[in-house]
């Protein structure tokens, strides 16, 4: 057996796949501050299903993966450690000022220009905490000053007293030459045995002094909250009979064992929404599609991802409470819209999110005690989710608590039908979700039509109709597994490690080539070393040498400016050719990404960085799906059409009785016992050779 776990802010989704490519999913509610209640729950559900006990199924697994909320939770919730900051003296600042970044980081792009509501994150290090320290290394790495030990000793000391739990440790150039860090970092363990400390040399060796402080900070804020849940479920698991191999998701896409995870926490930050794109890259390899626009619609929040030739775009500075992080972590755009998502009237006009029920109280639906109308109650007031069928009839929702919401709260306000208001609240958070997608496609140079949707989370296959059109795709994916698509990531992701050094080299400038000033041989030994770091790491983790894939990229930009793009690099040797096309891609890359003629190449360029990624291959049987072979006779109810904005007869179908190839016209809803699709008029279902439901629609040439 092969589990995967994933824990969204209402449901914990599991998908469990046996030798046989067999398939099961199924959720359970999250149960926040004891999230590993719901993790159990969920694998309750599944063994009952196939008629065994937990423990029963727990013995039969052979690898788990899981991916986790429990760093994001720490940032947003400001939960973290108490840490402590040593730095070089003079720059004991760096945190707080930002690189003047602080007043926009996390700011939607819609509400920058209010500058009366700019405040700067809460830190995750006070000022109180953080120690300067006497040592100084120059940009080559030499040691200008050195450490001064019974500096960093009385900074300890100090700090100890203040109740810091855990310690970081960003010197300036660390990166270049880590001496002074490592000998701080030994100098704290001697002093306070069994501290957690973070040196910014090993966790982002990269060039950047406030990125790479923010993310050894954020390393050490998250560790103790997010090593003791990750040992914490190891531990439980295996007092349950569970011998097979436990691995975390990180943000880069791939699995790392939970002592690689333990030393670098930071890099689960989107642990959650990662599984996701990573389930949709691994099945649309199957379908043959190689452009994706992967859409997580959960209970709180939309996560939106972009793969393009079968690569999602990454991000090396990634924000997260206010703060960036100088890790390598697939771009995913959030909003705060889900099935949970609050509809409120304010002043005279209706807003949806970006605040949530959560799960509890929940929707109104949940009969809970929730008041306040949410996207879910508008979607059983329409008749688009059947009440008695929810999560296959083991959670029965409340539509009299529904339409008392949606009335009193939006409809009598604004003078509106029940059904019109449940309408209206559907048609905004569909229309925010759209405008989230043009700007990671429109916004970047991508035509939606060359693209298909993956639409997944609980509520993406109920909504993707609506913002599918609304963006002008020709077709929608909703996969087998999209009720815990980021489960099946999880499940189905390769063991991850990556490596990174940072090596400023200068090219071209005025009528020079671009690549004249970068050193072939250089690159090329600093790649070797890299690759060779990051085999050890696979071999650690237990995968065989010919099941390793190195990729290898290179960070560039041009000169004076702060922003990177990272460009993939051929293996093999490094030599001038390979060097001339490695600046051709990345002067094609800021065009597509900045605009057509925005390269400036009289400036010259940088190269920052050089990047290798160890992805090892992991066994995982494909997906066997059987289904009916004789058509359905199709159920029936009426919906009020949100579009149409009238109640229609509509045929209802169980996604479990279709056939390959059976072919459904809209307006119809089809019903699975997590989730529920909506195929709106004028759009057209069919079930696919591997049970994924496609929903195409006439795009406009």
């Amino acid at each position: 057996m092969y589990l995967g776990v994933d824990i969204g802010g209402t449901f914990t989704d599991l998908v469990m796949v046996d030798d046989e490519g067999r398939l099961t999913t199924t959720k359970a509610l999250s149960t926040p501050g004891e999230l590993e209640v719901g993790v159990f729950d969920a694998i309750s559900n599944a063994a009952g299903q196939i008629g065994l006990t937990a423990e029963q199924l727990l013995s039969r697994v052979s690898s788990f993966g899981h991916g986790t909320t429990q760093a994001t939770n720490a940032v947003i919730e400001r939960d973290g450690a108490r840490t402590g900051l040593l730095a070089t003296r003079g720059f004991g600042d760096t945190l707080a000022i930002q690189r003047l970044m602080g007043f926009t980081a996390g700011v939607p792009v819609s509400r920058l220009g209010w500058y009366s509501r700019r405040r700067y994150p809460e830190p995750i290090v006070p000022r109180s905490l953080v120690r300067e320290v006497r040592e100084r290394v120059d940009h080559a790495g030499k040691v200008l000053v050195p450490l001064d030990e019974e500096d960093v000793r009385d900074a300890v000391r100090s700090l100890l007293d203040e109740g810091v739990e855990t310690f970081a440790v960003a010197f300036l150039w660390s990166f270049r030459n880590p001496a002074h860090e490592r000998r701080a970092g030994d100098i704290i363990r001697e002093m306070a045995p069994g501290a957690y400390v973070t040196l910014s040399s090993d966790v982002a060796p990269v060039i950047g002094e406030y990125e790479r402080t923010a993310t050894a900070a954020l390393n050490s804020y998250l560790a103790p909250k997010v090593v003791s849940y990750l040992q914490g479920i190891e531990q439980m698991l295996q007092k349950r009979s569970f011998e097979g191999a436990f691995s975390i998701l990180n943000s880069a896409g791939g699995v790392m064992p939970v002592a690689e995870a333990a030393r670098r926490p930071v890099t689960l930050v989107t642990s959650g929404p990662t599984g996701g794109v990573m389930g949709s890259v691994h099945l649309a390899r199957r379908l043959g599609y190689r452009n994706l626009i992967t859409t997580d619609m959960g209970g709180t929040s939309f996560d939106v991802a972009i793969v393009v030739d079968e690569k999602p775009l990454m991000s090396l500075n990634h924000e997260a409470g206010g703060f960036h992080i100088a890790t390598p972590m697939i771009e995913i755009r959030a909003i705060g819209a889900g099935g949970g998502s609050i509809a409120r009237v304010v002043d005279g006009q209706l807003s949806v999110g970006p605040d949530s029920a959560g799960a509890w109280p929940g929707p109104a639906c949940y009969g809970r005690g929730g008041t306040e109308p949410t996207v879910t109650d508008a979607d059983v007031v329409l008749g688009i989710i059947d009440p008695d069928t929810f999560l296959g009839g083991k959670m029965k929702l409340d539509r009299v608590a529904a339409e008392n919401a949606v009335r009193d709260r939006i409809g009598e306000p604004l003078g509106l039908s029940t059904e019109e208001a449940a309408a209206g609240i559907r048609r905004i958070v569909d229309s925010q979700m759209a405008d989230t997608l043009r700007e990671v496609t429109i916004g970047r140079g991508h035509d939606p039509r060359d693209f298909v949707i993956f639409a997944y989370g609980g509520a993406g296959p109920v909504h993707c109709a609506g913002y599918g059109a609304e963006l002008g795709v020709p077709k929608m994916v909703i996969p087998v597994t999209s009720m815990a698509h980021s489960a099946y990531g999880a499940l189905a992701a390769d063991v991850q490690y990556s490596r990174e050094r940072s090596m400023l080299m200068r090219g071209g400038g005025g009528p020079r080539k671009l690549s004249d000033g970068l050193d072939a041989g250089a690159i090329d030994a600093a790649f070797a070393e890299l690759e060779q770091d990051c085999r050890a790491a696979m071999a650690r983790a237990g995968v065989a040498a010919e099941h390793v894939r190195l990729l290898r990229a290179a960070d560039l930009r041009y000169r004076r400016q702060t922003n990177d793009l990272m460009i993939s690099v051929p293996s093999g040797g490094v030599d001038e050719t390979i060097l001339e096309d490695l600046v051709a891609r990345f002067e094609d890359t800021y065009e597509q990404t900045y605009g057509k003629g925005s390269a400036f190449r009289e400036a010259g360029l940088e190269l920052t960085n050089v990047r290798v990624e160890a992805f090892g291959a992991a066994h995982r049987p494909e997906l066997v799906i059987e289904t009916s072979d004789t058509a359905p006779a199709p159920g029936s109810r009426r919906i009020f059409e949100p579009v149409a904005m009238q109640w229609m007869d509509t045929a209802v179908y169980t996604w479990r009785d279709l056939p390959f190839g059976f072919v459904i016209q809209g307006p119809a809803v089809i019903e699975h016992p997590e989730t529920s699709v909506f195929v709106a008029a004028g759009q057209t279902a069919r079930l696919d050779e591997s049970a994924n439901i496609t929903i195409e629609q006439k795009v406009e040439a």
